[in-house]
């Protein structure tokens, strides 16, 4: 599923990576703490948190996550906006709540890779 496709199934505001809308995600995870990401995440899937602090981006440079969506209609700060973009890491925004986010995507075909998360 391409990130544009994400940002449709999860109504959601592209804040930072309008240039890579086309870019592939391999799958998908959700969690709020971020030690549960370095130990689970596949490179390349979609992280959705409710968590709007630098750690988030921090987490997904390391595990090469390829996308961040922040659930719950929250609103990160301007340094987590800015740091994304530095890394050039996609972040997006949508009001659904974290439970709601990831049934859309596994009823559009995302899926934990290898039974991470």
């Amino acid at each position: 599923m391409k990130i544009s496709e994400l940002k449709d199934i999860l109504k959601a505001e592209l804040l930072v990576g309008e240039d890579q809308l086309e870019q592939v995600i391999s799958g998908g995870g959700a969690a709020d703490l971020m030690d549960d990401v370095l130990a689970a995440a596949a490179k390349g899937c979609a992280l959705l948190t409710g968590v709007t602090t630098i750690h988030v981006i921090q987490t997904a440079r390391i595990s090469q996550v390829a996308a961040v969506v922040i659930v719950r209609g929250k609103k990160p700060p301007e340094e987590m906006i800015q740091m994304a973009r530095t890394y050039a890491i996609p972040l997006l925004l949508t009001d659904y709540s974290l439970f709601v986010a990831c049934g859309r995507l596994y009823m559009n075909g995302i899926r934990g890779l290898d039974g991470s998360w």
